[in-house]
């Protein structure tokens, strides 16, 4: 049998899963979804509704695509890094909201289950993963402690051998959805204070003593097929449900956001992918002044960003496949996980907006995908870090890291540090001048900026260097080098312009006509 024609329904019932070639497994679950959201039904009139109809999921999780999250030893395709992105991107080509339901699913359920639960606990939660189409979760996030996530007040204290969790979580994906939930507590000690540490559990909500009160619903912007909402905890988890730090919470949890970080542009490959191809289509189509909009040189220039998005992103798909396995601790990383993440989404917002802008009146509509874009791509410059905090942080440890070296000058270190010292040499010029190092904090923002892009730059030429379309390269470099110009401009330029609260006094500009 042509394995490569393989049919969705053969591939669900004679074929095992684990040890069918990915590009089969892939095309099939492609196959599925353009079944479901262009056959049965229309994805542009599903986007419009909150949630997603009961057939849709049953549909494409039959496929078991969670299945490249789960280890071999217990029925899954082993967690291959590059199959994990690539199941984000062929999502997200399709529809963002389910690709994010992938990535919950997969970067922060099963990925650290796989890696730090307990044995006894993971064989029946991977076994209904694979057999009942269970999905799962992460609560964080609190409704006083968002980014200040080391202080949340979610606590636990230990009894009858189980641990008792309460507090309030909330903006978890899948909320009322997953059976399984990643939850997040410190130990409140017998004096009654918190312990600094943050210790994970995992919950079954269809077990006794584990069910999580949803107390509200959230009418979100955008994403309206992943429900989110504020979730109260009073449970009681069974010992054996307990995460296994390797040394503390802390860099368990850091590995594990990381590592999520590094999946986004899985995430965000196809749904850039999309967004060039329907604005390339659309200008084809679409004549202006008798010649079609594709001509104009403005329509060149925002199509041309578009495809240098397609490349940076490739590149960090690449980059993330060979670094971001299980076996590896990202605890570390987070210079490279936060400039992954917050330029990637950088890029995402500024394609849905290039491409609502071709589109015309036609993309505002909440049924057409450009339009509907920029309302689905926006959180995702905030969740899981927001970019701006990310940004200051990227430049806190460049800091920290001249500083150990003893190195002033940003070229000179930039070209001896692993993740730019290729793209360094490009941009000798801009960068050779003595870095103040104690930068104001709107400043460290805007060389944050400035260092993704440089590392983004790098991973470009490191693809350039594996054989990826040379003019693809060379626009993609082209587009980041124009960007990184503008960004040091405006970080050369002072402005430390403070807020006036008091601003309503002899400022109503009626009173000057």
């Amino acid at each position: 049998m042509n394995q490569s024609k393989i049919s969705v329904e053969e591939s669900n019932n004679g074929l095992d899963i684990q040890h069918m070639p990915f590009r089969v497994f892939l095309n099939n679950l492609k196959a599925q979804m353009k079944n479901v959201f262009h056959g049965r039904a229309d994805i542009d009139q599903l986007a419009t509704k909150r949630g997603m109809p009961p057939f849709v999921m049953r549909e494409i999780m039959s496929l078991n695509p969670l299945a490249v999250g789960i280890p071999v030893a217990y029925g899954g395709r082993g967690c291959k890094m590059e199959e994990n992105i690539a199941l984000l991107a062929a999502a997200s080509y399709e529809s963002l909201a389910l690709s994010l339901t992938f990535g919950i699913n997969s970067a922060l359920f099963l990925q650290p289950v796989g890696k730090y639960a307990q044995e006894d606990a993971k064989a029946p939660i991977f076994n209904r993963f694979l057999t009942q189409q269970n999905m799962g979760g992460l609560m964080i996030t609190e409704p006083d402690f968002g980014s200040d996530a080391l202080n949340m007040q979610s606590s636990f204290t230990e009894k009858n051998g189980k641990f008792h969790l309460q507090g309030t979580k909330h903006w978890a994906g899948l909320t009322g959805w997953a059976e399984f939930w990643l939850l997040t507590a410190r130990e409140r000690s017998h004096a009654g204070d918190l312990k600094r540490d943050i210790d994970f559990f995992i919950c079954d909500v269809n077990s006794p003593g584990q069910q999580i009160v949803v107390e509200e619903f959230y009418e979100n912007l955008g994403l309206y097929q992943i429900p989110y909402g504020r979730n109260r905890l009073d449970v009681e988890i069974p010992k054996v449900q307990k995460l296994i730090p390797e040394t503390t919470g802390v860099k368990m949890m850091l590995d594990l956001l990381h590592r999520s970080r590094m999946q986004f542009p899985g995430m965000a490959m196809g749904f850039i992918q999309r967004l060039l191809d329907e604005s390339i289509a659309h200008t084809n189509y679409r004549l202006i002044g008798g010649k079609t909009l594709f001509t104009y040189d403005q329509v060149q220039q925002r199509l041309a960003k578009l495809q240098a998005s397609y490349t940076i992103c490739s590149a960090m798909c690449v980059n993330s496949s060979e670094k971001a396995g299980v076996e590896n601790d990202l605890s570390s990383i987070g210079f490279e996980a936060n400039s992954v993440k917050s330029v990637v989404t950088d890029l995402m917002q500024e394609a849905a907006q290039s491409a609502t802008q071709l589109v015309g009146a036609q993309a505002y509509k909440l049924n057409h995908i450009a339009g509907r874009s920029i309302t689905d791509s926006r959180p995702f410059q905030i969740f899981e870090g927001s970019n701006d905090i990310l940004y200051a942080q990227i430049s806190e440890s460049l800091v920290k890291m001249m500083k150990k070296s003893k190195e002033s000058n940003l070229f000179q270190f930039l070209k001896n540090f692993d993740l730019t010292s290729k793209s360094a040499a490009f941009m000798k010029e801009m960068l050779d001048f003595e870095l103040n190092l104690n930068l104001p904090q709107r400043k460290m923002v805007e060389l944050g900026q400035v260092l993704g892009r440089i590392v983004s730059f790098e991973m470009v030429i490191n693809l350039g260097e594996k054989g990826f379309r040379s003019d693809l390269i060379n626009n993609g470099l082209t587009m980041l080098n124009q960007e990184i110009t503008s960004l040091m401009s405006s970080f050369n330029h002072q402005n430390t312009t403070p807020v006036i609260e008091d601003y309503q006094s002899e400022s109503s500009w009626l009173s000057f006509v």
